[in-house]
């Protein structure tokens, strides 16, 4: 294996949105960067090196580890950002549906991260950040699903650091509000829809994509993603951007009541 004296990253899900934007930034920073798609149109993106890679098959991200390995020798920080979106009522979605979804955004990262711990303890040091996201700890109608898969995400990355921090790798969760990505145009539609909630859904999909409009820069992501990347002590978690840093400080001082009312009034619900 070929040993090079830049870090080494690999970035998930890196031809739009937060993936891109981070994949740029840590080469900029002087990463040697690897971003993967399960289709990417080309070999380079912005000068970044491009691997297909679909996040579900263990085969596929085996391949993908050991073509980076080949190249650089080492891996020192993973970015765990691919994933989709699924606005619907929880009874909307049938089980296999649930599990397509928990598929990408859990269990990709899980293999990802499960194929590239034996490296990064073989070198005693890496770093694996999992891009989760404010409804990882506020819940958020007809994000069930999806919100589960972030709840998921965060429980996962708190757990597993206390397990590998001893083999001097660390794993930390990064967690956006929204964000001006092409999240809203990437949805999924619920498998068996009902009519009774027909009218709330399409206007939380409204709301979420007037909010987006409003949204933060991928770029602020990006940002906080290296923050964690190189902090010599890194925090467990790191809201990302103004409105999930005082989403995170509401949801520790305000009364649960009264957060679910604003929460309610957000979301045009019925008080």
């Amino acid at each position: 294996m070929k040993q090079k004296n830049n870090p080494v990253a690999i970035v998930t899900g890196a031809t739009a949105g937060i993936g891109l934007a981070t994949a740029d930034l840590l080469k900029k920073e002087g990463y040697t960067v690897y971003g993967t798609s399960r289709r990417p149109e080309s070999d380079s993106q912005n000068g970044i090196a491009m691997l297909a890679c679909d996040v579900t098959r263990d085969e596929s991200v085996a391949a993908v580890i050991a073509e980076v390995l080949r190249r650089s020798g080492r891996i020192d920080l993973l970015v765990n950002n691919a994933g989709f979106g699924l606005i619907a009522g929880a009874e909307e979605s049938s089980i296999e549906q649930a599990k397509s979804v928990f598929d990408v955004n859990v269990f990709g990262a899980m293999r990802m991260t499960n194929h590239v711990l034996p490296v990064m303890r073989q070198q005693r040091n890496g770093r694996v950040i999992n891009i989760s996201s404010v409804l990882g700890f506020i819940p958020a109608p007809y994000y069930a699903i999806y919100g589960a898969t972030k709840h998921a995400i965060d429980g996962y990355s708190q757990t597993l650091d206390h397990e590998v921090r001893g083999f001097g790798i660390r794993v930390i969760s990064i967690e956006p509000a929204i964000t001006r990505t092409s999240f809203d145009k990437n949805l999924v539609t619920p498998d068996r829809p009902l009519a009774i909630y027909d009218s709330v859904r399409n206007s939380i999909i409204e709301t979420s994509r007037q909010q987006m409009e409003k949204g933060d820069e991928p770029e602020v992501v990006a940002q906080v993603v290296l923050k964690a990347a190189q902090a010599a002590k890194p925090r467990l978690r790191y809201p990302a951007g103004p409105a999930a840093r005082q989403l995170a400080l509401m949801r520790r001082i305000v009364p649960e009541g009264i957060f679910n009312s604003i929460l309610r009034k957000q979301f045009k619900l019925p008080a």
